[in-house]
Order: C-alpha cells, then sequence, then structure tokens
C-alpha cells in the first residue's frame, strides 16, 4: 500500500513539473510564464519530495525532505515576486491580454521611481488644521 501511495505522490509531482514546463513555452508573457513555472513547478518539487521521504523512511532523509519542503514554500514566492518585478521594471512587455495593470499610473520609467501612494515627506505628517495653530 505504501508503494502506490509512493508511485502517486511521484507521479503527481513529476506531472506538476511537466506541466510548469508546458506553462514556460505556451503562457505569452512573463508574468504568467512565472506564475505557472512558480505554482506547478513547487508544488511538483514538494510532491516529489514527499514522494521520496515516505520511500525511504529514514530519518535523516525525512527530516532532509521536510526542510527541502520548507525551503521551496519559503524562497518560491519571494523569487518569483522579484524576478516580476525586475522584469516590470526594466520594460518586458506585458501580454496584448493584459487588462489590469495597476503600477501603470504610479511607476516612473524615466526615474525608475514607484510612488506608493503615502506621502513620506515632513509636511506630509503635519495633522490637517495644525498649521493653523500659533504656539504663543
Amino acid at each position: 500500500m505504501s508503494e502506490i501511495f509512493v508511485s502517486v505522490l511521484l507521479l503527481s509531482g513529476a506531472s506538476f513539473m511537466i506541466l510548469a514546463a508546458v506553462g514556460i513555452l505556451r503562457l505569452p508573457d512573463l508574468p504568467t510564464r512565472m506564475h505557472a513555472s512558480t505554482k506547478a513547478g513547487a508544488l511538483g518539487a514538494m510532491l516529489i519530495m514527499g514522494g521520496v521521504a515516505l520511500h525511504f523512511g529514514d530519518s535523516a532523509v525525512s527530516a532532509r525532505a521536510v526542510a527541502f519542503i520548507v525551503f521551496i514554500l519559503l524562497t518560491a514566492p519571494v523569487a518569483a515576486h522579484v524576478i516580476g518585478r525586475a522584469g516590470y521594471f526594466t520594460g518586458v512587455e506585458l501580454w496584448k491580454g493584459t487588462t489590469k495593470d495597476q503600477l501603470r499610473e504610479r511607476y516612473d520609467p524615466d526615474t525608475h521611481r514607484l510612488n506608493s501612494g503615502l506621502e513620506s515627506s515632513p509636511e506630509s505628517m503635519i495633522p490637517p488644521g495644525a498649521s493653523d495653530r500659533t504656539d504663543q
């Protein structure tokens, strides 16, 4: 019974990895390719490592597999975010079917500055009406 479960995990993981590779080849732009590779690739790697841990049943192998899974869970979203930002800021074209670009009005490609919408100047820290008061 254990061999069947291990086989299902390994085949599922390999299927997700193949799906990630097909997504990288077939999807139209960087954000969608990055999404496919991050989500499907990370899930595939985690399923494969789960199958490896169950197959060997050794505590040292299982500990390494769990550490690998935790590492993938922590680093894959961060890496995808950084790659996506770098691609956007270097001017990689978005797909023509993209309907929403929330950074367009906040990013200045000439100065490479991103306006977060929050003013951080000292004047913006003064509460409204405080400049009308006189300190006497």
